[in-house]
């Protein structure tokens, strides 16, 4: 085990956190707990974060939250705040577009009480990029930046992830790239060419049958889902969703063309 000096150079607060402990020993003593906890709640945390399940994600961010600050890692507590603060809120595209910075700060964290304790520690995956070999595209149209970056993340390891911000956007890459395209995710309120333009565009020119369609949408009004719902649309998914549903959407859209 290495000296306290350890910690501080590596910028743990342990001046502030011996306040609260007494004594070196004790601190020691619940940080080896820390050490033997962490797996469980990292692996909770990911549930709950495909799962949407955005209260109980907040209570066990807090608790994280709780423990980096009593052990002096400040950074850690933090960035488990802003992720507490944003769950609260029902904000799951922040959480889910800085999960990853916050499990590697959990792995940086984990590694120095590691080295600290003597021990060998497992850290854990973050979702780092893989080459995309892929050739297959699915489209994203919406004139949300947000819904189109989170759908990317969700996908970019699987298909190549084509954004476009609104209709005509979309029908002048299919009008070039239609042989590529595997499934259509297409949002109804949008300026320009609106999504049932784009539908009836579809209708007219043979096109369901190469790309199939599935609609994502806050779209509050009923009649424009059900006008959409006339056309040979796969399924209609309702925002805010989460990484579960929309995968479950994309495999259903593009398998539904398979015979």
């Amino acid at each position: 085990m290495k000296d306290e000096n350890f910690l501080r150079s590596k910028g743990v607060d342990i001046d502030k956190s011996l306040e609260l402990f007494g004594d070196i020993e004790t601190y020691n003593l619940t940080l080896n707990d820390f050490l033997g906890a962490i797996s469980e709640k990292v692996e909770n945390l990911e549930k709950y974060k495909e799962a949407n399940d955005m209260p109980n994600y907040a209570i066990l961010v807090h608790s994280l939250k709780s423990d980096a600050k009593y052990f002096g890692f400040t950074k850690l507590a933090e960035l488990a705040y802003e992720h507490e603060m944003k769950s609260k809120a029902n904000n799951m595209y922040y959480v889910f577009d800085h999960f990853n910075e916050l499990i590697e700060e959990v792995n940086n964290v984990v590694s120095i009480v590691g080295e600290y304790l003597g021990k060998s520690v497992n850290t854990f995956n973050v979702g780092t990029s893989k080459v995309n070999n892929n050739t297959d595209s699915i489209l994203v149209v919406d004139d949300s930046n947000i819904v189109r970056v989170f759908i990317d993340k969700v996908f970019s390891n699987v298909y190549n992830v084509i954004s476009a911000n609104d209709g005509k956007e979309a029908l002048d890459y299919i009008n070039n790239n239609n042989g590529s395209i595997k499934a259509m995710l297409l949002d109804l309120n949008m300026p320009n060419v609106n999504g049932i333009e784009v539908l009836e565009h579809f209708k007219n020119n043979g096109l369901f049958n190469k790309i199939p369609v599935s609609i994502i949408t806050g779209e509050d009004s009923n009649d424009e889902i059900e006008k959409a719902l006339t056309y040979p649309v796969v399924e209609v998914l309702t925002k805010p969703f989460n990484e579960r549903d929309i995968k479950r959407v994309v495999e259903k859209t593009i398998n539904s063309n398979k015979f």
